[in-house]
């Protein structure tokens, strides 16, 4: 078993900068909050509400803008949405619902975006090697606070030499392990 960071990703937006220009106007340009553990990734001041046809809610928009737009939930952010949002991979998004997304400046019906990402580990090729795990291998990790100790299976291995070393779980997922923070799991292969 090899040990590994368990990060909490809450709901969050990843926007094009076309999309950035409807939501808060012409020339808009994301500024960062705080850099995040992936490189070059960073949590934005900007935020938008994301409107569902049951409710809505605010998330933060996460940089650099993107190549699509795509919004990142917990099952039961889903629901409270009433988006019926599939666990996908951040990044396959066809055949997925879409939303609105009001910003300060206008607001977007998006046609498909919405997902509820798959638990999933960054890794370095080196760091891969060294686990003895491949890209898109599927792999378990136990964690968890106390009293709460659990195994997360079904966990998907993504592997790029811009990545650093970390699990990402949603907010659901991380209220069923107990955790607050980030904390360290094991990865059983």
């Amino acid at each position: 078993m090899s040990k590994i960071l368990v990060e909490v990703s809450a709901r969050h937006v990843h926007i094009t900068q076309e999309a950035l220009e409807i939501l808060f106007g012409k020339g808009a340009e994301l500024t960062k909050k705080k850099d995040l553990s992936q490189p070059g990734q960073f949590a934005c001041n900007e935020k938008v509400t994301i409107v569902g046809p049951k409710g809505e809610m605010a998330a933060s928009i996460l940089g650099p803008v993107r190549k699509a737009n795509q919004v990142e939930v917990s099952m039961t952010e889903a629901r409270k949405l009433g988006i019926a949002a599939p666990v996908r991979e951040s990044g396959d998004i066809d055949g997925t619902p879409g939303c609105k997304l009001i910003g300060p400046a206008g607001e977007l019906e998006i046609e498909k975006g919405v997902i509820a990402a798959k638990r999933h580990i960054h890794l370095t090729p080196e760091t891969a090697a060294e686990i003895g795990v491949q890209d898109k291998q599927i792999v378990s990790v136990a964690t968890g606070g106390e009293g709460r100790k659990l195994v997360f299976g079904d966990v998907v291995v993504r592997v790029s030499p811009s990545y650093a070393p970390a699990m990402h779980i949603d907010t659901d997922e991380a209220n069923a392990a107990c955790i607050g923070g980030a904390v360290e799991g094991e990865i059983i292969i």
